[in-house]
């Protein structure tokens, strides 16, 4: 089945092998043999064929993508069928301390830019810094990211905020702060508005009303992280503009922003 799915995929993306074996960083004669089904790829290759492709691992390994039409075979690749729910093979990479409880684990400043393609890989996050805070539930998983910029306040440039991972992305709580790993702006820290139902998107605002809120497509997420609590070195200005002009002006931007989404996508 992974294969033929693998040669079906490549073919109905217009690449050769030559192309994907450069973009996978893999030899032209591993792919092949993974097309052939003489060699079985590793977990870390499935994961980077499933990310290149924009499908789920369970489409890719167990599906018969054969019997599915050209038209959802392209919606598929476009990100449109993925899986919300987290019910299909989701890996979230992980580590464990002496007594088999999972690590919380610290992405450094340095490692930012690189979590978008190392998320899933074992190898980079066991070499990530891991504590543990006694208050959190053992039974979630929890990671910490690395903040910049301006556009969140209370929560300044700088500061660490720990997420607990969030598997089934329709329990997304409309007007909360959560962090999303992206496929092209790796880390954000971003108030979610679910349009997942609407148009398979989430809407991203920022607590800061110079930041204009955005929609992503949910294909070009790859993780999304619960805001727990956030740590900073600087204590939060006590007197935060919450004013109603404030608050306006953030409703009108996310309504201006989906009235042109909607707009655009009719």
């Amino acid at each position: 089945m992974l294969a033929k799915n693998l040669k079906l995929l490549r073919k109905a993306k217009g690449n050769s092998q030559e192309e994907v074996a450069e973009k996978l960083e893999l030899k032209r004669t591993s792919l092949s043999g993974y097309e052939n089904g003489t060699s079985d790829p590793s977990i870390e290759t499935l994961i980077r064929f499933a990310d290149f492709y924009k499908i789920s691992l369970e489409n890719l390994i167990r599906n018969d993508l054969s019997k599915k039409s050209e038209d959802e075979l392209k919606k598929m690749m476009k990100g449109q069928e993925f899986d919300i729910a987290g019910n299909h093979l989701r890996v979230v990479a992980t580590t464990v301390d002496a007594e088999n409880n999972d690590n919380i684990e610290l992405v450094p400043l340095k490692a930012r830019a690189g979590y978008a393609s190392g998320y899933a890989d074992p190898d980079y996050i066991k070499v990530l810094p891991t504590f543990q805070l006694p208050f959190l539930s053992r039974s979630k998983k929890y990671r910490t990211f690395p903040i910049i910029g301006d556009s969140m306040p209370p929560v300044s440039d700088g500061s660490w905020v720990t997420g607990e991972y969030l598997q089934n992305w329709n329990f997304i709580k409309d007007g909360y702060p959560y962090i999303v790993v992206t496929l092209d702006e790796g880390i954000v820290f971003k108030v979610l508005y679910n349009r997942i139902h609407q148009n398979g998107s989430i809407l991203l605002c920022s607590t800061n009303p110079s930041y204009s809120p955005y929609e992503l497509p949910i294909g070009q997420i790859k993780e999304i992280w619960k805001f727990v609590h956030f740590i900073c070195n600087e204590l939060p200005e006590p007197n935060l503009d919450k004013s109603e002009l404030t608050n306006t002006v953030m409703q009108l931007q996310r309504e201006v922003t989906l009235l042109k989404n909607d707009v655009k996508n009719n």
